[in-house]
């Protein structure tokens, strides 16, 4: 397995490099800052391909908040998408709170619509989402993120969060597969 990924990293494209990627990272830093500063808001990672994305955010947003995970999953370590399963749900009350869920990228929006529905049907007061990547597929999503990095054309896409079959998440900027499975 370690060959075919070592294969697939040496011959994907690079689409946005690491100070690309930063800098769309501020830029959305900043957005949230103007809007949610004086929320209060949980922030919710969207495990596991947020954890880079938010703990990129985090150290700039300069206001108080409070921290949790979320696990809906619809790839669990597969190139192709199934029916969403839960792995994780918050320990932080969601009731009245104003939720930002945070996550590595917007494919075709089924998971960050259930996890808007799981966020209104635990009372929070106000949902907005982050992602990193939002995929260009050509087609309108049920959802639309607040605040997005970087936009891309339909690639299966690694790094910063978002993997192969499990690995890659670590890769210092956003590559495309050449190969696709």
């Amino acid at each position: 397995m370690i060959n075919k990924i070592k294969q697939v990293e040496s011959s994907a494209q690079l689409l946005y490099s690491e100070a690309e990627v930063e800098t769309a990272i501020k830029k959305m830093a900043d957005s949230i800052n103007l809007l949610l500063a004086d929320r209060n808001p949980l922030v919710l990672c969207v495990m596991n391909g947020g954890v880079v994305i938010t703990g990129k955010l985090m150290t700039r947003l300069n206001f108080p908040l409070t921290l949790d995970s979320i696990n809906a999953s619809r790839y669990r370590n597969q190139t192709s998408g199934g029916d969403i399963k839960w792995l994780l749900k918050p320990a932080t009350s969601l009731k009245n709170r104003t939720v930002l869920i945070v996550d590595d990228i917007l494919d075709e929006g089924l998971t960050l619509e259930a996890l808007y529905q799981y966020c209104r049907q635990q009372g929070a007061s106000s949902i907005y989402s982050a992602v990193l990547i939002n995929k260009n597929l050509g087609r309108k999503k049920p959802i639309i993120a607040d605040f997005v990095g970087l936009e891309t054309d339909d690639h299966y896409l690694f790094g910063y969060g978002m993997d192969y079959k499990g690995y890659l998440r670590n890769a210092a900027g956003i590559f495309a597969c050449k190969e696709e499975k």
